[in-house]
């Protein structure tokens, strides 16, 4: 049960960037105050003082005051620097007051300099660094911030009294590297995983599924001229499970690059035949990839390839399985009971869902064959949640939704995932990729020189990939136009593509066929299966990210053929570069690019970038996720 927030508070939340009671109490002190009424004066250091003030002489650079100090029993004198009018009015002789400030020894006699008047004494006081005055929000605090409220918003007795004292102490709070400090870092980075964790549950909407089924795949699998990995085995598993659910399913596969998520994605197809399936992928390419390796490995079902050169009159509802690019989204697609996105990340949220919301059946009635939890979710309102607090739409039964990725994310990213959708990850290979990864500089040169015509002897392939396609002089590293003209002189068959090359699908597909070296940029980073090459240079490689340099490197050893990745950069040292280097795992690498570069706000929308938690790290904190995942499974 959340508390509920005063009106006239609201603004004061949202000022602080704030939105209940959990959050606010997350909002640590930056300092505390010892206000302790002293009896002796404590020299050097911020000391709270009972005073009377006897005089006070103002001037234009400074005023001097005159206090009898009670705790103290002698006579103080206190310096104002750089005076403000208001101080007249503050500093009243003959008035008794609480003063806060530094204690020096000047000439034998006590002074205080720039004194504060504050209007609590005793005991340890903390203060803030926010947008709302300091006594604004010490009544906000003292309004919310108790253990009652807290334990309301959900967390533990033991995690909301660690939350309360560090906003009313009774003591100093530990220091860094004791048992009580690690405590209290602990209950911290409980509750802002906590109410993460449960903003993200209560975003996760559930769907009546257009059709639940038990599809099969065993006898498939078991005919392949190859054996599927563990990973791939129990992906499916989750897969044929997700679809037996009268509960629309919405998972995401995260795998490795070359850990065979198309045979996933077949196997998936191949499970939902009778009820028809659509598998979208981002570039013409890639969707002739899956299309030949569909017809390859689904002999049984009629399949059809759906680009902007498909015929606009030809009936797809004939086909078991589609597969193309965006082009879908403008075709009649209906009645299909599973829709697969491949490279999800390449798709905007709306084309996501548009592709799903075709095959909605918009009607108040289930059909006959669901029932159970998704029939009786159909008879509620709109506005109910289910049994386990997910938000429910009542009126729309959905499609199947599987998403396909090939940029990994570490183990606590996918659990955190979890709570908008469920995640497989794939981390095995097929075959042990064999690949060695260099960093090099301008002296390395005429050594990759000579590899490169080595590998191209045995008539395999080399891509190199440039920053940027023209010259500019914001960046110390050639352009493809410029190096262009060295590669096509001293090299037969060099290809040359980029983003804003029109035919760039097409020079990928030549290479592929019949080239030696491709130049380009992070156009190549994902889609194109190129089975013969064998190296791929990374031209400033530091101006990259640790997956991008990973998805680039994935481009080689895609037949289990000895791979080289080097990595030149002008940069002398970098470590970045050097960790990357020292793993082949994607996995690992995002675990570093969290290290490196943080996670990301997925509450905001913004996952690329910037930083999600305050206390909680996203990289080791994987045990911890976990805790707070069964915690909130017992709490529903």
């Amino acid at each position: 049960m959340l508390v509920s927030i005063n009106e006239d508070d609201l603004p004061r939340f949202k000022k602080v960037g704030k939105k209940n009671c959990i959050e606010l109490a997350l909002l640590l002190p930056n300092a505390y105050e010892d206000r302790t009424l002293y009896n002796s004066p404590r020299i050097g250091t911020f000391q709270a003082l009972d005073v009377e003030i006897k005089s006070f002489s103002p001037s234009v650079k400074f005023n001097k005051l005159r206090f009898f100090c009670f705790n103290l029993n002698c006579e103080v004198e206190a310096v104002l620097f750089q005076p403000k009018s208001y101080h007249r009015h503050q500093f009243i002789v003959g008035e008794r007051i609480f003063v806060y400030g530094k204690l020096e020894l000047n000439f034998n006699n006590l002074q205080m300099v720039q004194p504060r008047i504050v209007k609590k004494s005793g005991g340890i006081v903390p203060s803030y660094k926010t947008p709302l005055r300091q006594d604004i929000l010490r009544r906000l605090i003292t309004k919310y911030v108790n253990i009652e409220n807290l334990r309301q918003e959900g967390l533990s007795e033991e995690v909301s009294k660690d939350l309360y004292f560090l906003h009313f102490p009774l003591d100093f709070p530990p220091k860094e590297g004791s048992e009580a400090y690690e405590k209290n870092f602990h209950s911290l980075k409980f509750a802002e995983l906590y109410n993460h964790l449960k903003i993200l549950l209560g975003k996760k909407e559930s769907y009546p599924a257009i059709k639940s089924f038990k599809g099969k795949y065993e006898a498939w699998a078991k005919a392949l001229p190859f054996e599927l990995t563990q990973d791939q085995l129990r992906a499916i598993n989750k897969i044929q499970k997700d679809m037996a659910k009268d509960i629309s399913a919405k998972r995401m596969i995260v795998g490795d690059v070359g850990s065979g998520k198309t045979m996933v994605i077949l196997a998936s197809a191949y499970m939902a035949k009778e009820h028809g399936s659509v598998l979208m992928a981002p570039t013409t390419v890639l969707a002739n990839q899956l299309f030949e390796e569909a017809q390859k490995f689904l002999p049984d079902l009629k399949i059809a390839l759906v680009t902007n050169k498909t015929k606009k009159k030809e009936d797809l509802s004939q086909y078991d399985f589609l597969i193309g690019t965006h082009a879908l989204l403008y075709r009649d697609i209906k009645d299909k009971a599973l829709v697969m996105i491949d490279e999800q990340h390449r798709f905007g949220t709306a084309q996501r869902n548009k592709l799903s919301k075709m095959m909605e059946n918009k009607t108040s009635r289930l059909q006959s064959d669901v029932s159970g939890e998704a029939a009786s979710l159909n008879k509620t309102s709109r506005s109910q949640r289910n049994v386990s607090g997910k938000a429910v739409s009542q009126t729309f039964a959905r499609p199947h939704f599987l998403q396909f990725s090939a940029t990994p994310i570490p183990r606590t990213q996918a659990m955190i995932n979890s709570s908008l959708l469920d995640v497989s990850l794939i981390t095995q290979t097929p075959f042990k990729k064999d690949i060695q990864t260099s960093v090099i500089h301008k002296s390395d040169f005429s050594e990759l020189l000579k590899h490169i015509e080595v590998e191209l002897e045995k008539k395999h392939q080399v891509l190199i990939v440039y920053p940027l396609v023209e010259q500019s002089e914001f960046i110390e590293y050639q352009s493809i136009e410029e190096a262009r003209g060295f590669w096509e002189k001293k090299f037969d068959k060099v290809y040359v593509t980029h983003g804003k090359d029109k035919e760039k699908e097409q020079v990928l597909i030549d290479f592929r066929e019949k080239g030696n070296i491709l130049l380009a940029t992070t156009v190549v980073e994902v889609g194109i299966s190129l089975p013969e090459l064998t190296i791929v240079v990374i031209v400033g490689a530091e101006r990259l990210g640790l997956s991008t340099l990973h998805q680039l490197r994935g481009r080689v050893s895609r037949t289990g053929l000895k791979g080289y990745c080097y990595l030149y950069t002008n940069t002398q040292k970098s470590p970045r570069l050097e960790s990357f280097s020292s793993t082949i795992s994607g996995f690992d690498i995002a675990r570093l690019d969290l290290q490196y570069r943080k996670s990301g706000d997925l509450l905001s929308g913004s996952e690329q970038s910037g930083q999600s938690f305050k206390y909680v790290d996203m990289a080791n904190d994987e045990e911890l996720i976990a805790k707070v995942q069964d915690y909130l499974k017992r709490e529903v």
